[in-house]
């Protein structure tokens, strides 16, 4: 008895096209507003690699530019609405944050903590990633301190962080880092963190809206 193999074709797996992912919105904050601040200079070295991310959507605010008083209300007048208008947009918006700030007497400036405490549901379920300069400490006083101020608000702060020691002697007359290597480095493993929570967080509050 003759038999006849009968080849079946193998089944043919089509490509399921998914939809790009967005890119994770980080906001920048300059946290210093003092006369002769050096955060230019770092933010200008930091926003260089930030361009170098496409995966990430970079916007600044950079609390000198602002005029908030120190004075909170539930009830701002016209020019305090309109100076807020200015941060809040761009809070609201982030999926995430880097906070640049200084170290003034083992903290961070007043400037900063002005603009942080006239918000609430702009940081809430949204991570923080930290770039700090100063003296000997680097900025990392101001960092810890930071690190209480933003579990407050329900914001998750990232566990790896950058910072200068003696910020001035790493960047030369045009504000080029002298060893860029490392910091570098160390930016990435932030960043990497910072995008990881991001798109985390992003991802649970479409299923879950976040309730504090």
């Amino acid at each position: 008895m003759n038999t006849t193999a009968v080849q079946t074709a193998a089944p043919v797996t089509v490509p399921v096209s998914t939809p790009t992912e967005a890119p994770v919105r980080v906001a920048v904050v300059i946290g210093s507003n003092r006369e002769g601040r050096f955060g230019p200079v770092v933010a200008d070295w930091l926003m260089s690699l930030l361009g170098e991310r496409p995966d990430l959507a970079v916007d600044v605010i950079d609390v000198a530019a602002t005029d908030l008083p120190t004075a909170l209300s539930y009830d701002p007048s016209a020019e305090v609405r309109a100076e807020l208008a200015k941060v809040t947009p761009k809070l609201a918006a982030a999926d995430a944050f880097i906070v640049l700030t200084p170290e003034y007497n083992h903290s961070y400036p007043a400037s900063l903590k002005n603009v942080i405490d006239w918000h609430h549901a702009e940081w809430q379920a949204k991570p923080v990633g930290f770039v700090s300069y100063g003296g000997i400490s680097g900025g990392l006083r101001a960092v810890e301190h930071l690190r209480t101020v933003f579990a407050e608000l329900h914001a998750v702060t990232v566990r790896d962080t950058v910072s200068f020691t003696n910020a001035g002697s790493h960047f030369d007359a045009s504000g080029a880092h002298r060893d860029p290597e490392a910091p570098a480095t160390a930016l990435k493993a932030m960043l990497d963190q910072l995008a990881w929570w991001a798109k985390a967080l992003r991802e649970a509050k479409e299923v879950r809206p976040y309730g504090s």
